[in-house]
């Protein structure tokens, strides 16, 4: 037989929870307060302001309270605690026993994000410490407060929610009427203008002129950064350091030339503020000649046109020096990179050879060549070219009267625009009409899919006939480039020049029998055949 179960019942001990009472009562309670304002605009930062001063006063007016620190952000959204430094020192305080109780305004300036406030709220609770919200009058440690700070919580993310709409609504209709805006702290060449458009900063573009002249040039991106530093020129955020991102960027974004891609990127999520680079799931909008221009469309097509030439090689180089980047080898495509010969004595040289020439067990044939030899030869065959320079201007002429002309590619991209426009308006209905009526729906699909296909085959010739167009403009740009340097030189080269050299050269094929073809801009090409160190003669 099973023997009863007993209860025996503990009865409390008075005195030690008359004691704890008393010293609850007695000890001062260290309080500190948190603020903070999403954004920089002056009201807010006024309530900003506001909002210290009187918590900071309110909690040391207070003979029960000791005051454990005033915290503060400026310019965090409530939607996440990231980047939020002051709210989450605090906490930390908190839960490390250096703070006994918090105050802040509302919920809303506590946390957006209903999982945020009631993690936190748990947290600190579990270490017995309270939050109390002023606007709503809740203490955390009062037993009946979670479901209601649950609601008001949720609520205020779902403000936050209607917030985050409101904003991207008004952008989207903003990029849709065409209005730019820049980042102008960080953005080089402009500044915010009259009715909010964007202004010319004149020193700042000097120095975005100066980059892409570097670029056109054949500069690496090493050999650009190093000069600009070397010079001393501010980065668009004021600092001495550049980085070859920052100088990609500069080259590759349309807004230099007066035109705007708008919504390049958009947010994902309101509350994690996820950011994803647009690439198809929202509409963009092109803009042309939205603001001034600082760099010509020519000179952007002419930039665009050498990022793909450097992109179409096996090896980026990377070398700071006037050759690096421009030596080709004639059997394989790679680029040539320096070396030093016997360094540290009197027969010290440098020469250049195929990065691909001891690779993978696989040499092609081409052999080094001597620094010296190759400034010799572009001394020689731009001597040529500047004594014959009538008779190149009258070759290129012709070339410059055919790409000039694009009557053949207008037309014909006016008449794929309007096939696009036709195939959306005719995939627009489908997807109406099977929404309304009912149909078959496999039939549906092939009729769809269809449609699809023929606007992307258009697409696709319209985006080619596109590429053609600005590949026409860069090579009619960079005849005319080469030409205005033929014409400004006074007298024939008797050493060489290196500024000459960017400004004329586009590359140079290194080939097997010591045969060096220079290709100057616009397509000239002539050959040399290098004899020894610094003796050239004319190989056509």
């Amino acid at each position: 037989m099973m023997t009863p179960r007993s209860v025996t019942v503990i009865p409390p001990t008075v005195a030690q929870a008359a004691l704890n009472n008393v010293l609850s009562m007695t000890q001062k309670k260290r309080v500190a307060a948190y603020a903070r304002v999403s954004t920089d605009d002056p009201e807010q930062l006024t309530s900003y302001d506001a909002q210290k001063d009187y918590y900071t006063n309110y909690i040391k007016s207070k003979d029960e309270w000791i005051f454990a620190g005033m915290f503060a952000d400026k310019d965090r959204s409530g939607t996440t605690t990231k980047g939020r430094d002051d709210f989450n020192r605090m906490i930390k305080m908190a839960l490390n026993g250096e703070i006994d109780l918090i105050i802040t305004k509302s919920i809303s300036r506590f946390a957006r994000n209903t999982v945020d406030t009631l993690t936190t709220v748990r947290k600190l609770k579990a270490k017995g410490v309270e939050v109390y919200f002023e606007k709503e009058n809740l203490y955390t440690l009062d037993p009946k407060v979670e479901v209601v700070l649950t609601i008001m919580s949720s609520l205020a993310q779902e403000e936050s929610r209607s917030i985050s709409e409101n904003v991207t609504w008004g952008q989207r209709k903003r990029f849709a009427d065409g209005k730019v805006s820049l980042p102008y702290k960080q953005f080089l060449g402009y500044k915010k203008g009259v009715n909010n458009l964007p202004e010319i900063v004149h020193a700042e573009a000097k120095i975005v002129r100066l980059i892409y002249k570097l670029f056109l040039q054949g500069r690496t991106y090493n050999a650009i950064r190093k000069y600009l530093e070397d010079e001393g020129v501010p980065s668009p955020a004021g600092k001495k350091r550049w980085y070859v991102g920052t100088i990609i960027s500069i080259l590759t974004n349309e807004k230099y030339m007066g035109d705007a891609i708008l919504q390049k990127t958009f947010t994902v999520d309101f509350l994690t503020k996820t950011v994803k680079k647009n690439e198809g799931e929202v509409p963009q909008y092109y803009v042309k000649n939205s603001h001034p221009a600082i760099i010509s469309p020519e000179v952007f097509a002419m930039a665009q046109a050498e990022f793909d030439r450097r992109d179409a090689m096996i090896q980026q180089p990377c070398g700071t020096g006037p050759f690096s980047g421009k030596l080709l080898c004639a059997e394989c495509g790679d680029y040539l990179g320096s070396k030093q010969w016997h360094t540290g004595t009197k027969y010290a040289r440098t020469v250049w050879r195929c990065f691909h020439r001891h690779k993978d067990g696989h040499a092609c044939g081409t052999r080094h060549v001597h620094e010296d030899a190759l400034q010799q030869a572009f001394v020689e065959v731009f001597n040529r070219a500047f004594i014959n320079r009538e008779e190149l201007r009258e070759d290129a002429q012709m070339i410059l009267d055919l790409l000039t002309d694009t009557t053949d590619i207008d037309r014909e991209m006016a008449t794929l625009k309007d096939e696009c426009a036709v195939v959306m308006e005719m995939l627009k209905k489908a997807v109406a009409d099977n929404t309304a009526f009912a149909q078959d729906q496999n039939e549906y699909q092939r009729r769809y899919e269809t449609l699809v296909d023929r606007y992307d085959a258009t697409k696709d010739k319209l985006d080619a006939l596109e590429n053609e167009q600005q590949s026409r403009l860069a090579r009619r740009a960079e005849i005319e480039w080469f030409f205005a340097e033929l014409d400004g030189q006074k007298d024939i080269l008797t050493e060489f020049d290196e500024e000459l050299w960017y400004n004329t050269v586009e590359s140079v094929l290194v080939g097997a029998g010591d045969v060096v073809t220079f290709i100057f801009r616009g397509g000239t090409r002539k050959k040399m055949k290098l004899e020894a160190e610094r003796r050239c003669v004319n190989a056509g």
